[in-house]
């Protein structure tokens, strides 16, 4: 068991909506392992309260420090850590001209070895304790993240890219004797789902890069290895350009739509995390909602390539889950304040049809969540990370609302929560992040 005493950041449960923060100025957290030895939270609340039932405890004292829930990553691609910054006119020219020369590098296994180190250690280094990532096409790559995340004890989902059509050759998945790509590369997601799902915290993704770099034959064996592993995650691109989406539409002419491909394979369901959903209509934004589907809404990848605006509005008024998400290396940064700070300018515009409208101005509570229990609630983590309510995992990160001199200014004359909380989403970066703490096992 162990206490800290500081200034606490966390948000209500589920039913008591969905973005209302708790704050403690002066507050207690105590950890400790439950029934399996898994460092939780045990309780939290004002210092006065929870020191007195917890008598002769020690305590970490941070003056001037917040502590607040690790931050949810929905989307970000591992082999991109190389591509972030690189210049390019539009997704598809993105993707040819510096995606796909880098994932190639990946076949070797002392090349994903060394970026698996520095990348885990850079989410760490930003506050991010739980991320749904991309690997490459190479099951090197996936044993390589998966390896160093147990090392590190990040809570980590991620999977084979599967890729069987309109890719370089030497990244499509490669056959195995008289075995086709398709078939060795639904063999080798059941063999890495059956060798590191549930271990530790580490969990599988079965990931179709996006449908039309997938035959139907793979999109069909993906859906039903869905359904034989229906506690796995799926996750997968989709509506974030025009171009890819008429593309799609000539690959796949019986699907309604774009989304309503995946749900024709059986790959829409609870866990199951689509990034970007920007072109949508409000029969997607429906299946989104009845499938139990999340939007991983990733707005710096999207005003850096040009994408369109993920429409907020839109998705309220439907109805289905979403969080945030760096989308490195599309996206600009691995710092979750400068997510969210896209996220808030995203927010200001709503796109429906051709018509562009004056959107949301989401409160920075609201940003916070997303980034957070709002993210965990999508992945089907609810109550688990993303959060400090009793019984969700020790995973927290001690921020210096003073760690610059102009946050330092601003930080202290705010006058109540939202006001602080903005300064930070505005102002921040890795600098606010003082340290990263990572639930342990006894």
């Amino acid at each position: 068991m162990k206490a800290y005493r500081a200034s606490l950041l966390w948000f209500s449960p589920h039913s008591e909506g969905p973005a209302h923060a708790l704050f403690e100025e002066d507050g207690m957290l105590v950890v400790g392992p439950d029934a399996l030895g898994v460092q939780v939270v045990q309780a939290i609340g004002p210092w006065r309260s929870v020191s007195a039932q917890y008598p002769g405890m020690a305590v970490e004292h941070l003056p001037g420090r917040i502590i607040a829930p690790g931050f949810v990553d929905l989307h970000v691609h591992f082999p991109q850590t190389n591509v972030i910054g690189s210049p390019a006119s539009g997704l598809l020219p993105w993707l040819e001209n510096y995606t796909f020369p880098e994932e190639k590098r990946f076949a070797a296994p002392e090349y994903s070895a060394q970026a698996a180190t520095f990348f885990v250690a850079e989410l760490l280094r930003n506050g991010v304790t739980t991320a749904l990532t991309f690997a490459t096409s190479h099951p090197q790559s996936v044993n390589a993240l998966f390896t160093e995340a147990q090392a590190q004890r990040l809570r980590l989902i991620t999977g084979l890219c599967l890729m069987d059509r309109h890719a370089p050759g030497d990244l499509l998945n490669q056959g195995q004797g008289k075995r086709s790509g398709t078939e060795q590369s639904l063999l080798e997601t059941e063999a890495l789902i059956q060798r590191w799902h549930g271990v530790d915290r580490l969990g599988y993704a079965i990931t179709p890069r996006f449908a039309p770099t997938s035959t139907e034959a793979q999109l069909r064996g993906a859906g039903d290895l869905a359904a034989k592993y229906p506690d796995v995650w799926i996750q997968s691109h989709v509506a974030e350009n025009k171009d890819e989406i008429a593309w799609a539409e000539e690959l796949f002419p019986f699907s309604r739509s774009y989304l309503a491909t995946y749900d024709h394979f059986g790959l829409m369901r609870d866990r199951a995390i689509y990034a970007h959903c920007i072109h949508f209509d409000d029969n997607d934004r429906a299946l989104m909602r009845s499938t139990g589907a999340a939007a991983a809404v990733s707005p710096t990848s999207n005003l850096f390539l040009g994408s369109g605006f993920f429409d907020y509005a839109g998705a309220d008024r439907v109805g289905f889950q979403y969080g945030l998400a760096s989308d490195v290396g599309g996206g600009t940064s691995f710092s979750p304040f400068h997510t969210m700070l896209a996220a808030y300018y995203v927010g200001r515009t709503s796109v429906e049809g051709l018509q562009t409208k004056q959107g949301l101005s989401l409160s920075p509570q609201q940003l916070w969540w997303q980034h957070t229990a709002g993210a965990a609630r999508a992945l089907g983590l609810d109550g688990v990370v993303g959060n400090l309510l009793p019984g969700c995992e020790a995973d927290f990160v001690v921020l210096n609302p003073k760690a610059t001199p102009l946050l330092a200014r601003k930080t202290s004359i705010a006058s109540n929560l939202d006001e602080l909380l903005f300064s930070m989403v505005v102002l921040g970066d890795d600098r606010l992040v003082e340290r990263t703490v990572i639930s342990q096992a006894i």
